[in-house]
């Protein structure tokens, strides 16, 4: 019986675990994603909008990655938003995101009504990906295209920590 318990607990746990590192926040409405862009505190925001199907963002993810782990004691969020397609998420985003084990925050848009929504992320934005949004209270930086570096990149966030 105890054995029995033992594995039935153990199975319970693993189900669990897997359950916790698929899961993906994904928004169908950009109207639901907004929230990230208002946050009125003195956290520093990094909104990346990147897809797998993007070489150029896929080239810069281990970046992100690098500010993840270099900041994780400073009050930094990042969220990468994938552009990716519905479909794709179960077959090609989290592999993907498994396999480069990422561990930044990533939530999907689904939203393909991006016309309406992109000006609402910065109205200079023409729609290439990658782009990415940093803000800290009103303060905000808009860079549109890939980063060379993670010292360029991770020289954007110093701009609002020196704040």
């Amino acid at each position: 019986m105890r054995r029995t318990l033992f594995f039935v607990l153990l199975l319970l746990f693993a189900v669990k675990a897997q359950a916790q590192g698929s899961s993906i926040k994904i928004y169908d409405d950009f109207n639901d994603l907004k929230f990230i862009f208002e946050q009125q505190n003195d956290t520093t925001y990094v909104i990346n909008f990147w897809a797998t199907w993007c070489a150029p963002c896929v080239a810069e993810l281990p970046y992100f990655e690098q500010l993840y782990d270099h900041y994780k004691e400073e009050k930094i969020k990042i969220v990468l938003v994938s552009l990716d397609f519905e479909r794709q998420i179960n077959t090609k985003l989290k592999p993907f995101l498994k396999k480069n084990n990422i561990k930044s925050e990533v939530v999907v848009l689904t939203d393909n009504r991006s016309q309406d929504w992109i000006g609402k992320v910065n109205e200079d934005w023409g729609g290439a990906i990658p782009v990415t949004h940093f803000y800290k209270g009103n303060s905000y930086i808009f860079e549109d295209g890939e980063f060379a570096s993670f010292d360029e990149l991770k020289s954007v966030v110093d701009m609002f920590l020196d704040e």
